[in-house]
């Protein structure tokens, strides 16, 4: 089979990784999102996917189009007379002509257990909501947004320790080993597809405002937004009008007297604040202006005291 991939993030490193370093299948392109502006500085950051291919010195041809369905880029796609799309975190939807060009079909390989969490962010949302198993799904693309039919699965529990970060590793990990799988079903022809069944839910890309902490909500509510808002927008509430992010923190299930939001109590290495139930203690922060630091050394250099409402 004659493979074209595309990918962009983080996520797709595992998968084009095992494409390009097997010898049963062709791999003949690489199509990833355009470099674009961002980070420090507003510089021109290629994607992870390019940076692996530059970094390996990969020989197969590498794209980067504006827009993935433009008749143009159709053309230049339609000469390597593919088999099959192998897409995963990309980052722009396939049109009727663009799904059409392979032999065989494009599959995409998706980070959850669809039909939930179809969309850009399903391994942050996955945890902020407080789930304990998600997983990845293979399946054949169509027009809508992670709705096709399913090929494969395969599960992932969700440790209470893992951040979006972590669970993005396990579950790109996943996906590689799932691949191979998949492709010599479809290469027997021994492949069934399903429709998705169940109510499906969606996981949007973040926005800034998702990663604010609102205190009404429980602790371990919270403890679960600063786990799944990582790396970015971060989890953050304010500290006497400053931003202040929360990397880390730990559940204390014990109901302390204070309003949600307020420091109930003050450690060597640790600061405790009541939430609508249950008590978070803080381990890992940021205040704006400020380095990424514990608790203890921020205590070193700042005063707080029990009494301090957070959020304001």
């Amino acid at each position: 089979m004659r493979i074209i991939f595309f990918g962009s993030g983080k996520f797709a490193i595992p998968i084009l990784d095992f494409l390009c370093n097997q010898n049963v299948y062709d791999l003949v392109a690489v199509v990833t999102q355009p470099d674009r502006k961002g980070g420090r500085g507003y510089k021109m950051l290629s994607t992870a996917v390019k940076d692996y291919c530059l970094t390996n010195k990969i020989t197969v041809p590498v794209f980067q189009p504006q827009n993935v369905n433009s008749s143009e880029f159709i053309q230049i796609i339609k000469r390597f007379n593919p088999s099959l799309f192998v897409t995963a975190a990309y980052g722009q939807i396939f049109k009727e002509d663009l799904l059409k060009i392979p032999e065989i079909f494009a599959i995409n390989i998706h980070a959850s257990l669809l039909p939930k969490y179809r969309g850009a962010a399903p391994i942050n949302w996955a945890i902020i909501n407080g789930e304990k198993i998600t997983g990845v799904t293979i399946f054949r693309m169509n027009e809508k947004m992670d709705a096709g039919e399913i090929i494969s699965q395969a599960k992932c529990e969700i440790s209470p320790f893992d951040t979006a970060i972590t669970l993005e590793a396990k579950l790109s990990d996943l996906g590689k080993e799932l691949l191979p799988k998949t492709l010599n079903m479809i290469a027997e022809n021994k492949y069934h597809l399903q429709s998705q069944t169940g109510i499906p839910s969606y996981a949007p890309r973040l926005k800034k405002e998702d990663g604010l902490i609102n205190w009404e909500k429980t602790a371990f509510e919270i403890y679960n937004l600063i786990r799944g808002a990582q790396p970015w927008p971060g989890a953050y509430t304010y500290l006497e009008g400053k931003l202040l992010k929360i990397f880390w923190a730990e559940v204390v299930e014990v109901n302390c007297k204070g309003e949600p939001g307020e420091i109930v109590e003050v450690g060597r290495d640790e600061f405790k604040v009541a939430c609508g139930k249950n008590t978070l203690a803080i381990k890992e922060l940021q205040l704006e202006s400020r380095r990424r630091m514990t608790v203890k050394e921020f205590l070193s250099g700042y005063k707080i005291a029990p009494g301090i409402k957070l959020g304001t």
